[in-house]
């Protein structure tokens, strides 16, 4: 039985597909939390940001524990030994990695976010080959995350420049590296604990050191309207579902096999984002039709196996 899920957990078409809905899901958060500054937060501040980034993880992590528990038929809660696992996986999934990336994103501009933040799946499978040591390093792999991020490059052409901070692009590059980090620890983790238990209680603890800090440096947000509250739900429900799976994700299968795929949240941000705001877009259709050929010829570089000619 087990064999078979195995078998299921790590079949091409599934992780596609699944990290295809992650990244959708990870790519739909960029409007809402635009979407959610205006509703939300008085005051466009870091700590303000912080605080609302608490409050929604801290809520995704409930969220995940409830919804699993209640399918499962038992309260989920982690072995006593795990905690300290959970920890670091929360400080370098929630607090390190989103803290530096909103301090960092208000520090340059959204084009050059998305571009430094691409370099995630490039990070990810070095630091899960050459550190961790759960694969290895090919050809294949460097080849496939140089042309998906190329992708990346090239729907954000019309806005780059190449100016850099430490506090802005090095705050964001930082952010990268620490999510590739959380992705190995994940993947160790799972081996001891479910990572489903993992994700929810990393962000209760994530969240809720988040928050303390947004409060003490003078945060602020405002829950006034109907349409605020359904903001942070959401994004609580998109946290909860997509990282819920990620980690199952990543149980199963190798770090780069799954990283890969990231290469296309920010296509989902620009299409969702092109519907739902009403701000101008300078990306051309020509640039994401390229953006689109290059990340898919990424991941089926990755994917491709000699006996897929055969059958």
């Amino acid at each position: 039985m087990e064999t078979k899920k195995n078998k299921f957990l790590t079949n091409r078409f599934f992780v596609a597909i699944s990290a295809l809905i992650c990244c959708a899901l990870w790519g739909s958060a960029t409007p809402f939390i635009k979407v959610g500054y205006e509703l939300i937060l008085p005051e466009q501040t870091t700590a303000s940001t912080i605080l609302f980034a608490g409050i929604r993880f801290a809520i995704a992590g409930i969220v995940t524990v409830l919804i699993y528990s209640i399918a499962r038929r038992t309260f989920l809660y982690p072995k006593k030994e795990n905690w300290g696992r959970i920890a670091v996986v929360s400080c370098s999934q929630t607090i390190i990695q989103y803290m530096l990336f909103f301090i960092g994103l208000a520090n340059t501009s959204g084009v050059k976010g998305t571009i430094i933040s691409g370099s995630n799946a490039f990070f990810a499978m070095l630091v899960a080959c050459l550190i961790f040591r759960q694969e290895k390093i090919t050809f294949k792999k460097v080849i496939a995350c140089i042309i998906g991020f190329a992708g990346i490059v090239v729907v954000n052409l019309n806005g780059l420049d190449f100016n850099m901070t430490l506090t802005g692009e090095g705050f964001v590059l930082f952010s990268s590296i620490s999510y590739a980090f959380s992705s190995a620890f994940m993947k160790k983790y799972s081996s001891y604990e479910d990572p489903v238990v993992i994700s929810g209680y990393q962000f209760i603890l994530g969240g809720a050191v988040m928050m303390i800090i947004g409060v003490v440096s003078g945060g602020k947000v405002i829950f006034e309207t109907t349409q605020a509250v359904a903001v942070l739900i959401y994004l609580a429900f998109v946290s909860a579902i997509s990282y819920s799976l990620w980690g199952v994700l990543l149980k199963y299968n190798s770090v780069s096999k799954v990283t890969i795929y990231t290469f296309t949240t920010p296509v989902f941000g620009v299409l969702l984002s092109a519907v739902m705001l009403t701000e101008q877009s300078n990306v051309t259709p020509i640039n994401l039709l390229i953006t689109l050929i290059l990340v898919c010829t990424g991941i089926l570089i990755l994917n491709y196996k000699k006996d897929d000619l055969i059958k």
